[in-house]
């Protein structure tokens, strides 16, 4: 299941719009000669990687591109070298969040390249400050405090602002993160991608990014059109709106995407949490923390089962039976209390609050907005209404204000966009949005609902096969579909 990223992301860890200050023009290329790569084995915990026999490297970048001569820090990255003696060149690829680690991330992409793999050398990038790319890391969280035995919507809220509060200032006042925390953005890991294109010596460089990825991909072809070879942007969103319109808009297709055999017990569920957090295996539940159950559990069609055993497992749990949870609730319950999710929260959090504008950035900075909107949406959206009006961030406490204004998109670099019609992370809308901006592009609509449409098999989900042969015949040959184009679902097209 693609839930870990996912729950980062709709955990709405995002950044401020207000006060950006446009830094100066920035060159399409460094500089400075830059010297050769030292290659190595990869640390012993990128374990798939060493099997496969990659080589991994530190590429050194400007912390600040506006001071080239100043301060560095250190990217890793990984390379499986192409097997055709017709290389094309390297495939770069982003796996979303933003906070998600990605050296990694190309290798797993292989079984759905399949040939194609061969022609490409396969490269995998940790973004500044994660992983293993000059990690930076906040101060350690309290153990948070469980929920009470009964509770209030507005107790909820008030404890998620505080919690947004504390965030805000662990990772401000942490070692040397005052200096490092205002170059997390994604327009400074669009120029750390051209960086390593230039380390390794290739003028131009071919790319896959999915979710935030796929933004993160857009913003390199507005900042390097003419070093992107072949791109694929898959689950893009609107480059018009800000983080937090982003993630009010993928309240309705959520709610629509509720079957009607669970939206009553869901309901239910809900209101009696609002009240009474339901108690499961010694945890308690509150109704946030059931609303981000859920919307990870509609995301994609193939998890409909799932969400069905889940909802059985609270029901009784709620009826005070002393259930042992299926495995579904159990994976949940595991990753909701994991060092993992912490991690990736923080990762998602410096990136969103160094945005000064869209992809990641643009959330209001007084509370008081979110609980107006969560209140305003329990009307048309009682199940998710409330979860992505009132996803306030620790951005609204943030200590420094972004450096840069949002990218603003419009070019013509030809690029190959994917969507799934009813993706109700990132809905329909935006990828027709940021279709129009980029004009040389071709959009491939699936007919399905779920998030991210190329390599699904490699998840255990449903290919669309159609999405498949697009993508590995346009990085095989550079043909883009000749008009955009529809997948049908693959029962229909059998």
């Amino acid at each position: 299941m693609r839930v870990a990223s996912t729950i980062t992301a709709g955990l709405g860890l995002a950044g401020l719009l207000t006060g950006a200050v446009a830094a100066p023009a920035l060159p399409d290329m460094p500089k400075k000669p830059r010297p050769a790569l030292s290659w190595g084995h990869c640390s012993a915990d990128q374990k798939e990687l060493n099997e496969a026999g990659a080589q991994c490297a530190k590429v050194t970048v400007p912390l600040d591109y506006a001071d080239p001569g100043g301060r560095t820090i250190q990217l890793t990255i990984s390379r499986i070298k192409a097997k055709s003696p017709e290389r094309r060149g390297i495939l770069l690829s982003n796996p979303g969040g933003p906070g998600g680690t990605g050296l990694a991330s190309t290798l797993a992409l292989r079984p759905a390249l399949k040939d194609v793999a061969d022609h490409y050398d396969l490269i995998g990038f940790d973004p500044r400050f994660l992983g293993e790319s000059t990690p930076l890391t906040c101060g350690p969280a309290p153990r948070p405090a469980p929920p009470t035995p009964t509770t209030t919507p507005r107790a909820d809220f008030e404890a998620s602002v505080r919690a947004a509060r504390d965030t805000a200032r662990r990772c401000q006042e942490h070692g040397d993160n005052a200096a490092l925390l205002p170059h997390a953005s994604t327009r400074n890991v669009a120029r750390d991608m051209d960086a390593i294109r230039a380390a390794l010596g290739e003028r131009e460089l071919s790319y896959y990014g999915v979710s935030y990825g796929a933004d993160l991909g857009a913003v390199y072809t507005q900042l390097f059109p003419r070093r992107a070879d072949r791109v694929v942007l898959d689950s893009s969103t609107d480059p018009a709106a800000t983080q937090y319109e982003l993630f009010q808009r993928s309240g309705a297709p959520a709610e629509a995407a509720l079957g009607s055999g669970v939206r009553a017990d869901i309901r239910a569920l809900l209101e009696r949490a609002e009240r009474r957090p339901v108690p499961v295996k010694g945890q308690r539940l509150n109704a946030p923390l059931l609303r981000m159950i859920f919307k990870q559990l509609v995301q994609h069609e193939e998890y409909d089962p799932q969400l069905a055993e889940v909802v059985g497992d609270l029901r009784k749990a709620a009826a005070g039976e002393d259930i042992e949870p299926g495995p579904a609730l159990t994976g949940l319950l595991a990753l909701l209390s994991s060092p993992e999710l912490e991690s990736s929260m923080v990762g998602g959090a410096i990136f969103m609050c160094g945005d000064g504008g869209w992809p990641a950035g643009g959330w209001p900075k007084n509370p008081e907005t979110y609980w107006k909107n969560m209140r305003r949406s329990r009307a048309t959206q009682p199940v998710f209404g409330p979860y992505v009006n009132g996803m306030i961030a620790p951005c609204a406490f943030w200590g420094s204000e972004p450096r840069e204004p949002g990218t603003k998109i419009g070019n013509d670099v030809p690029v190959l966009l994917l969507q799934a019609r009813h993706d109700n992370n990132v809905p329909y809308e935006g990828a027709l949005a940021l279709h129009r901006r980029l004009t040389g592009s071709r959009l491939l609509t699936a007919d399905i609902r779920a998030h991210g449409v190329y390599g699904r098999g490699n998840d255990g989900l449903t290919p669309v096969p159609c999405a498949d042969r697009a993508v590995n015949t346009y990085l095989r040959d550079g043909k883009l579909p000749a008009a955009d184009l529809t997948c049908r679902k693959p029962e229909e097209a059998s």
